[in-house]
C-alpha cells in the first residue's frame, strides 16, 4: 500500500495500513479553531473546547504509533491560538493566520465561554499536545522552533509579533533512528532554531507548510527506500518532498476533493541524487 492516500476520518483509515509500514511520519494537523474545511460534523480543529480537541489528536497519534516502526520517529507543527471572548460571542484567534477570514465573528460551539482561560490568554496548544504525547507513551524528545523570516504584520500592540511555531519530535521508543549526519551544517550539527519563509501554495485555499521546513525531518527520520506517513495529507507537501527524497509515502485525509490536487502536487516532484556539501547545490532549491 504505497504511495497511497486513503480518504475519510484518520482515526479511522489509518488502522487500513499495516502495523510497521512506515519509518516516521511527519504531518501538520488542523489547527484548532482556524478554519471550517468542509462542515463535516467531527472535523478535527471545530472541537468544542481546546481539551477535546487534544483528546481526538492524541487518539490519532495512537494509530500513528501502530504504523510507523519500532525505532521510527513523529514530527508534528502545530501553532497556537489566543482566546477572546465577550458574552454570546466567542472566537479563538489564531497567532497564524492570514487573514481576517480565517477568525469567525460567532461559532456557536464557542458560544460559552472556556472554563480556566481569561480573555486574551494564549491557549498554549503546542505544549498541550505535547505533553498529552507524552502521557500516552510517547517519547517527546525536542522542541524545534520554526522561525519565519516573512511572517504576517499583527496590528496588536501589547505584545510582540509573533514569528514563530513549534515542531516536535517524538519517538516510539527509547532508542530510535536519527541521522544526525543527514542534516549536519556545513560546519556544525544541526541546531534547534529552522528559520524557513513561509511559501503559499497557489493551488491550496488554505495553508500549507513549505516544502523546505519538512526536508530535514525526513532527511533524519528516514532512509532511501522507505515509507514517510502523514496523517492530515492536505495538499500533499509531505507526498511530494517524500518521492523528491527517495522515500514513499502514505498518507490519510479527510476530503477526497483534495485527491486531485494531491496527484498534481506529488507529479511537481523532482527526483534529486544527493550532493556533497562541498558542491554548494542546495537540495530545497532543487525541490
Amino acid at each position: 500500500m504505497r504511495d497511497t492516500i486513503l480518504f475519510g476520518d484518520c482515526k479511522e483509515t489509518l488502522s487500513a495500513f499495516l502495523p510497521k509500514t512506515a519509518r516516521m511520519c511527519v504531518t501538520s494537523p488542523p489547527y484548532y479553531g482556524l478554519r471550517d474545511y468542509g462542515g463535516e460534523e467531527r472535523q478535527i480543529g471545530q472541537e468544542n473546547t481546546p481539551e477535546e480537541y487534544i483528546k481526538n489528536l492524541v487518539e490519532v497519534f495512537r494509530g500513528v504509533r501502530e504504523v510507523i516502526t519500532d525505532d521510527g520517529t513523529l514530527w508534528v507543527n502545530m501553532g497556537d491560538s489566543y482566546y477572546n471572548y465577550r458574552p454570546g460571542r466567542a472566537y479563538v484567534k489564531q497567532t497564524v493566520a492570514s487573514n481576517r477570514q480565517d477568525l469567525p465573528e460567532y461559532s456557536p460551539k464557542r458560544s460559552n465561554k472556556l472554563d480556566g482561560i481569561k480573555e486574551k490568554d494564549l491557549i498554549g496548544i503546542p505544549w498541550m499536545l505535547a505533553f498529552a504525547l507524552r502521557a500516552d507513551g510517547w517519547y517527546l524528545r525536542q522542541d524545534i522552533i520554526w522561525n519565519k523570516p516573512n511572517p504576517m504584520p499583527e496590528s496588536v500592540r501589547d505584545r510582540c509579533t509573533k514569528t514563530h511555531e513549534y515542531i516536535f519530535l517524538l519517538s516510539k521508543s527509547q532508542n530510535y533512528y536519527f541521522d544526525v549526519d543527514a542534516i549536519k551544517e556545513p560546519t556544525r550539527r544541526k541546531r534547534s532554531v529552522w528559520n524557513v519563509q513561509k511559501k503559499p501554495y497557489k493551488g491550496a485555499h488554505f495553508a500549507v507548510y513549505p516544502p523546505e521546513l519538512i526536508v530535514d525531518c525526513i532527511k533524519a527520520g528516514s532512509e532511501k527506500g522507505d515509507c514517510v506517513l502523514d496523517p492530515f495529507m492536505g495538499s500533499g507537501t509531505t507526498a511530494m518532498v517524500a518521492k523528491s527524497l527517495g522515500r514513499d509515502y502514505i498518507g490519510c485525509e479527510l476530503h477526497e476533493d483534495y485527491g486531485n490536487l494531491i496527484q498534481k502536487r506529488v507529479g511537481e516532484y523532482h527526483p534529486v541524487e544527493e550532493v556533497s556539501q562541498e558542491t554548494g547545490v542546495n537540495i530545497l532549491d532543487i525541490i
